[in-house]
């Protein structure tokens, strides 16, 4: 999954973007909030943790801007104070979760990937299609109980497409959530990844639409 981190303090930043990159997720970052807009505003992310004290624009402007021009990502604020009048105003100007500093940081992990499961039709931390399982809390995926190496790349791209299986995703949605925004993105190497990804899951498990992407369907089940 992609996220979007926006913190000001660098150390905190550096840590959580991080933490979130060891779980599987493709992350960006911002150090102010005029920056931090300006990318959840053009940017596809499956979730966001926003800190509300920021500089240049606060953190409740920016949701509140969000919100107002139909942005939907699930957003997990971070607050400096744990008093119930900054909750009650984050959560009002369209937060879907909140965590007072200090915090640990298995906690915003457990709680980011609540928000993600949300957003899909899984009730769990492990995802299942047909023989493939994947431990969003572990990072792992078996099939048929038997662990698979995935390169980080892999694992992402796997991820998105079991977390919206059934759907087809294009090569530009599928390069979108695997490389940062400041990265180079090539939807070319999708096929790479795709390719390399189907040697290691059950034959038919990934389904090419003709011109217009990819999706996940479980190969057991005579899709």
């Amino acid at each position: 999954m992609r996220i979007l981190v926006v913190e000001d303090e660098p150390t905190l930043r550096a840590q959580l973007a991080q933490a979130i990159a060891a779980a599987g997720h493709t992350v960006d970052q911002a150090s102010d909030g005029q920056e931090g807009h300006y990318l959840g505003d053009v940017e596809g992310y499956d979730a966001v943790v926003l800190d509300l004290g920021l500089p240049v624009l606060d953190g409740l402007s920016v949701l509140r801007r969000w919100r107002a021009a139909g942005r939907k990502m699930p957003v997990l604020i971070l607050t400096a104070r744990a008093s119930w009048q900054e909750k009650v105003a984050g959560i009002d100007a369209g937060a879907d979760d909140y965590l007072a500093k200090p915090f640990h940081m298995e906690e915003l992990l457990a709680r980011l990937r609540a928000l993600l499961r949300r957003q899909s039709e899984h009730a769990s931390a492990e995802w299942q299609c047909g023989a493939i399982r994947l431990d969003t809390r572990a990072a792992r995926v078996l099939v048929d109980g038997q662990p698979l190496t995935l390169t980080s790349h892999e694992f992402k791209l796997l991820a998105l497409l079991m977390q919206r299986k059934g759907e087809v995703l294009s090569r530009t949605e599928l390069s979108e959530h695997l490389y940062p925004q400041d990265s180079d993105r090539d939807s070319n190497t999708i096929e790479v990844f795709v390719g390399r990804l189907r040697k290691k899951l059950p034959e038919g498990s990934i389904e090419t639409v003709r011109g217009l992407g990819y999706r996940l369907i479980d190969s057991g089940a005579g899709a």
